[in-house]
């Protein structure tokens, strides 16, 4: 059974926008259609943008998106898949391309979302941070032992990558905590804000009322969501209610991945800009099948 990821937020290259042209006239069509939707020309900054341009939340998130469900479209029949995810903003490309939302509809969504959580990240200051090298349950004790700030476990990533998220104060005390604790290192995140958290609240919101006005249908096969990772979900009330969740849950990716495998996933390919998920697949089970689309 061969199933498909889709990465998020962090995978865009300088430079991604040429590649989508190379795809040839139904990737071009789709770039200037996304232009028209956003109403900007998001194309340009994906040719002709730097590393700098394209971190900004409002670029990034429609960028992955776009690159992901184009690519799948020009698959066609390739696109065959048993079962899906994506990872955060992922999640929206995975049901985009599993029929779930139109182009259109997924495109206003992700650029909403990324909106959204722009300006949560203004209202109050917040941060994310990697915590290398502990189980999860013990990440998730030690934030649940601060008191400076609100800190949460958002990512977990695989097995001894775990990403915290909440106020700076906090972060940096549960950091200091995971080194105590006997982590092998604290990344902090190069991030607006803290993602998957309380802080998103706002965001969450915005999203809420947008979700409410915009039409899902069943995706074409189980789609297992970040918000509820053990079960690989059809209904579309069930998934509008785990993209809205999303936003101040936690991105539980290893337990998503274990399902897949639980539920008879044979072979993985990633769709998207990069290879972040097929590096995370190894780590959560080495005996994997990763496969490249190209």
């Amino acid at each position: 059974m061969h199933a498909f990821l889709f990465p998020g937020q962090g995978s865009q290259y300088p430079g991604m926008g040429l590649d989508l042209r190379a795809m040839g006239p139904w990737a071009q069509s789709r770039l200037d259609l996304a232009d028209q939707i956003l109403g900007y020309p998001l194309q340009e900054v994906l040719c002709n943008g730097n590393e700098d341009d394209l971190k900004a939340t409002k670029v990034t998130q429609p960028a992955v998106f776009l690159y992901s469900v184009i690519w799948a479209e020009i698959l066609g029949d390739r696109f065959s898949p048993a079962m899906v995810a994506g990872h955060s903003l992922g999640e929206f490309s995975a049901l985009t391309a599993a029929g779930a939302l139109t182009f259109e509809d997924g495109l206003r969504l992700v650029a909403l979302r990324a909106s959204a959580m722009q300006k949560a990240c203004e209202e109050q200051p917040s941060t994310m941070a990697a915590i290398l090298g502990l189980d999860d349950e013990r990440v998730v004790e030690i934030c649940a032992s601060v008191t400076a700030e609100k800190v949460v476990a958002a990512n977990f990533n695989c097995p001894g990558q775990v990403v915290i998220s909440g106020g700076p104060a906090a972060v940096l005390e549960a950091g200091q905590k995971a080194l105590e604790a006997g982590a092998l290192k604290v990344v902090p995140l190069q991030v607006g804000g803290a993602f998957h958290s309380p802080y998103m609240a706002s965001a969450a919101q915005a999203l809420q009322e947008a979700l409410e006005q915009t039409p899902l249908q069943a995706p074409r096969c189980p789609v297992y969501q970040n918000i509820a990772p053990n079960e690989g979900r059809i209904d579309p009330e069930l998934l509008r209610q785990g993209l809205n969740l999303q936003l101040t849950g936690a991105v539980q990716w290893t337990q998503s991945v274990r399902a897949m495998l639980r539920d008879g996933a044979t072979q993985f390919s990633e769709l998207g800009p990069g290879k972040v998920l097929q590096g995370l697949m190894r780590k959560i089970d080495r005996q994997a099948q990763v496969v490249a689309m190209v």
